[in-house]
């Protein structure tokens, strides 16, 4: 077990910049307008214990249920399409169920421990020390944490104009996202 600051800061980075929670408040602020509430703690955990699942445990879990990394991907793919349709159309598809049902799907799974972030973990874990990625992962869901907490200080911060200009723009960018997800997973290439 060799801690390294270097690795943990490059992991941290590189993690950083897949789960962007900074780029999903507003997708966090819609969820939150519909449920009423976000429970960061379980947001956290849950997001928390899904990575460190992958990070473990990754490949030969997803083989138990017969899907390789790519399928894992392209499901999330369409989980993050849908919310993207929600976003951009002002409908609702997912069913929240209630006060603060919103906070495992789809904010745990798929924007925070979604496809992205799990194969992200699955390719350092090829490049460095568990233990640096463990930590690593740990800071990331610290962040996580409190920007899930301060979801009130942005909704005034950012006003309902605000909110509702964001929730379009990156209801678009969730398009896109799921769409070169699934692409990529597929195979498929596009003529430019």
């Amino acid at each position: 077990m060799n801690i390294n600051g270097v690795e943990i800061f490059a992991a941290f980075m590189v993690l950083f910049a897949i789960i962007d929670v900074l780029g999903s408040i507003p997708i966090i602020l819609d969820i939150k307008a519909k449920t009423g509430k976000i429970n960061a703690e379980v947001v956290t955990l849950v997001a928390l214990g899904i990575m460190l699942g992958f990070l473990f445990i990754g490949t030969p879990l997803l083989g138990v249920f017969g899907v390789d990394v790519s399928s894992f991907a392209i499901a999330g793919s369409f989980v993050v399409f849908l919310l993207g349709l929600e976003m951009v159309l002002g409908v609702e598809l997912f069913k929240h169920g209630g006060k603060g049902a919103g906070s495992v799907v789809p904010l745990a799974f798929p924007l925070i421990a979604g496809a992205g972030s799990i194969t992200t973990l699955l390719s350092l874990k090829a490049e460095y020390e568990t233990i640096n990625i463990l930590i690593a992962v740990v800071l990331n869901m610290f962040f996580v944490y409190l920007v899930l907490r301060l979801t009130t200080f942005f909704e005034r911060l950012l006003g309902p104009g605000g909110v509702h200009i964001l929730r379009k723009f990156f209801g678009i960018v969730l398009l896109a996202i799921a769409i070169r997800l699934f692409l990529s997973n597929t195979g498929i290439v596009l003529n430019n």
